[in-house]
């Protein structure tokens, strides 16, 4: 059985475009899956939920075709599950692929679920995160790799260096991690990706965007351009020639492409609210809003924070990242306060220091190229850390004699 905390803390692959068919004998459960349809991994499934339990799902396809996936909650054996298994085996389609949610914690009763053939067993209360996790698993091949985990990043407001910190991440992450990762620089018009890495490619993301039926794996590895050990940019063309007027799911099909190839993928999301902007955010694993510390930037964080907890209500908040402190003769709002309006953790607090951006701009350089001790550069290390999973927790002591009960305990066990 998948552990929650596990399925929470990995990257979890899109659920793919199949249909779900759930025959439900609680409410609670009932309700736990209508509130999962809305999750930005299920945006292509199809759920449909009903009461009924597994006589329900029975009678259901005696003379009907069976889903992609049928899940069914036991209460107990008094909803004779092994039996109602039995009847369903014998009219459901193959390929079909069942999953029980149930009450009892039997590891006898889980064996005999698991020998007629159920994918999986999810004790209630299920996590809505466990579910998802459940079936996305479903669908991965065996021994495949697991998809690449997206990081966007977007400024509350123009002007505040989202890009520059967008950049200066991702080069962190293949750096100190040695993880292979994409800087993608979603800002076609005007991106200064190719810029800050000194780079001058001949294609990039346009190409994927404006011809998507050309796109696969292949042509992705084409435009891909690379800029360091592990690094990788699709960059932006910035040219003038034609508006960029693009469709919600413009960067799906990329997005996907990028995720089953890299194990990182920064996004550089640029300053404007459209459809497609706001689905590119909602889907990322990971969500970094930069901030300056003035009033403009608090409201817009404040709302796209609203925004994208109630669209995102099984992923952890957005994280806030405040950039330019310190500005002199220049009024600010402080940390503690800019955090006390959001009720919200600044991630962040990045210096003013326009001697150190504007030479590594001007360079095309990251800032731990142009001073490797900066400030800003050990917090580029800590915010990588963080996003990527790899930040180390520190577990409090709960109790000042836990050393000594250990070595009681060890000794007394010897």
């Amino acid at each position: 059985m998948p552990d929650i905390h596990e399925a929470t803390e990995r990257t979890i692959a899109p659920v793919p475009r199949i249909t779900i068919q759930a025959f439900c004998e609680t409410p609670e459960t009932a309700a736990m899956i209508e509130g999962v349809v809305s999750d930005r991994r299920m945006q292509k499934a199809h759920v449909k939920v009903q009461m009924g339990g597994g006589a329900a799902a029975v009678e259901a396809y005696r003379h009907a075709p069976t889903p992609n996936v049928i899940l069914i909650e036991f209460v107990g054996t008094k909803s004779r599950p092994l039996e109602c298994l039995d009847q369903l085996a014998e009219v459901c389609d193959e390929g079909t692929k069942v999953l029980v949610v149930g009450h009892v914690n039997d590891v006898l009763l889980y064996r005999q679920f698991m020998q007629r053939g159920v994918s999986e067993y999810l004790m209630a209360p299920v996590e809505p995160v466990a579910l998802i996790a459940a079936v996305s698993d479903l669908f991965t091949a065996p021994g495949a790799k697991p998809v690449g985990r997206t990081i966007a990043v977007y400024g509350a407001r123009g002007g505040v260096g989202a890009s520059t910190i967008a950049h200066n991440l991702a080069w962190t992450v293949a750096r100190e991690h040695g993880t292979s990762t994409v800087i993608a620089d979603l800002d076609i018009a005007f991106g200064t990706a190719s810029l800050n890495f000194n780079q001058d490619p001949p294609q990039g993301i346009a190409e994927a965007v404006f011809a998507p039926e050309r796109l696969d794996a292949n042509l992705l590895d084409r435009l891909l351009s690379k800029c360091a050990d592990n690094l990788s940019l699709l960059s932006a063309p910035a040219t003038l020639d034609r508006t960029i007027d693009l469709t919600e799911p413009a960067f799906d099909a990329l997005t996907d492409l990028l995720r089953a190839a890299v194990p990182c993928i920064v996004m550089d999301v640029p300053h404007r609210w459209s459809a497609w902007t706001r689905r590119v955010l909602v889907a990322a694993d990971e969500i970094l809003i930069v901030a300056s510390p003035d009033l403009a930037s608090l409201r817009n964080t404040k709302n796209l924070l609203a925004l994208l907890q109630a669209s995102r209500p099984n992923d952890a908040k957005a994280r806030v990242i405040l950039n330019g402190v310190g500005m002199p003769k220049r009024p600010e709002i402080a940390a503690a306060e800019f955090a006390k309006a959001l009720d919200a953790t600044i991630q962040a607090s990045i210096p003013f220091d326009p001697a150190l951006f504007g030479t590594a701009a001007n360079n095309g350089q990251m800032i731990a190229e142009v001073q490797a001790g900066a400030k800003a550069a050990e917090i580029f290390s800590e915010v990588a850390a963080v996003v990527t999973g790899r930040a180390e927790v520190k577990r409090t002591r709960a109790n000042l004699l836990e050393p000594l009960l250990a070595r009681l305990s060890r000794k007394k066990a010897s």
